[in-house]
């Protein structure tokens, strides 16, 4: 009688354990889940999958976030097309944009080849910016809202547990599947390609200066760099691509100390100003400062913007699983390396407004 007393008695106990767990359990999902700041609102469902689709690509959701800005749109309709057509996984893209692009990017999507792609539209409101982006007044027009979109991930993939960022001037040449499935330290909220990895070094690194360390970056005369002991000569890193585990950047508040380090420079100007105009990349490089993993570095095969010739023999160009035309040469605006890569994918536009004619225009900047 003892024992079926003691018996009874532990497996109330653990009934009673296994409720307080499931309790707490969805607590910290709610925690988690941080309310979209301004400017991050959904406007599009994920478009259903056609059923002769669903049976030939993997069950496995991808999620992939991409900023698509008007005068840049046929890029990141390139980028995406090439990682569609070299994966049998369920990729749905989040595609980033200003309110004034969704009709023209809408109607590029439904009227192409590109029909069948899964996505979600998000409009992104600037003023979610306000307070910490210096703006030169002389210069305003410079200043890219969307290069800050991959800040914000958690809120742009809100039910994601993992997700892929990738800027609109690249071209995938293999699964993405592989990229996505880049393992991450423990403790890693991200997984970016180092600035001194193999590749960078062997063939991309001539010429560059110090763009490829934190002195290049931000400012070490100042005070509030100095107190963080971070070693000027550290290799920086490209967050132009990069994997996230997205549980660990919201358990690190991620977002909030990007943000923190953004407020700073407008009060103390912290960046350096060796490389002008790059305000994206500094608080990356500080709130990441020795604490991510590396991505296999032909995921981010870089430089190909950064001058018209080619830095790449063709060989190395056809192997590379992901091309990046980071600089100013992009492949659709002036003259560009290895631009008819990019040509391959890219899809006209409809509408007529994107023309591959303007490759000679100023409007193709870089970032």
């Amino acid at each position: 009688v003892n024992i079926s007393i003691l018996i009874v008695a532990v497996v109330i106990f653990l009934l009673v354990l296994h409720h307080n767990f499931l309790g707490l359990s969805d607590f910290l999902k709610r925690e988690l889940s941080d309310a979209n700041p301004l400017g991050l609102q959904p406007i599009d469902f994920i478009p259903a999958v056609p059923q002769r689709l669903a049976d030939e690509r993997n069950d496995k959701e991808i999620s992939v976030v991409i900023a698509a800005s008007d005068e840049r749109l046929g890029g990141a309709i390139a980028a995406m097309n090439s990682i569609y057509h070299h994966t049998r996984s369920n990729v749905v893209f989040h595609i980033v944009t200003l309110n004034d692009t969704v009709d023209h990017l809408r109607l590029w999507l439904s009227n192409t080849a590109l029909k069948n792609l899964r996505y979600r539209i998000l409009d992104f409101d600037p003023r979610v910016l306000e307070g910490k982006v210096q703006v030169d007044p002389q210069k305003a027009d410079t200043l890219k809202p969307l290069t800050f979109a991959r800040f914000y991930l958690p809120s742009l993939v809100p039910h994601a547990e993992k997700a892929i960022y990738v800027d609109d001037d690249i071209i995938v040449q293999d699964d993405i599947l592989e990229l996505y499935n880049t393992p991450l330290k423990p403790g890693h909220a991200a997984a970016f390609s180092d600035d001194c990895d193999s590749t960078t070094n062997k063939v991309a690194v001539r010429g560059a200066g110090n763009q490829y360390n934190y002195i290049g970056f931000l400012d070490y005369k100042k005070e509030t760099i100095r107190k963080l002991a971070m070693k000027a000569n550290t290799c920086s890193f490209n967050p132009g691509v990069f994997v996230a585990n997205l549980t660990e950047w919201k358990l690190q508040n991620i977002t909030k100390q990007l943000e923190k380090w953004m407020a700073l420079n407008v009060e103390e100007e912290l960046y350096s100003r060796t490389l002008a105009g790059s305000i994206t990349t500094p608080p990356l490089l500080i709130v990441f400062y020795k604490q991510h993993s590396s991505i296999d570095p032909m995921w981010n095969v870089r430089h190909l913007g950064s001058s018209a010739g080619k830095r790449y023999s063709p060989q190395f160009v056809k192997a590379a699983k992901l091309l990046h035309w980071n600089g100013h040469f992009k492949p659709w605006g002036r003259t560009a390396s290895y631009a008819e890569v990019w040509e391959k994918w890219y899809v006209p536009d409809p509408t007529g407004k994107f023309s591959l004619i303007r490759r000679h225009s100023e409007a193709y900047e870089a970032k």
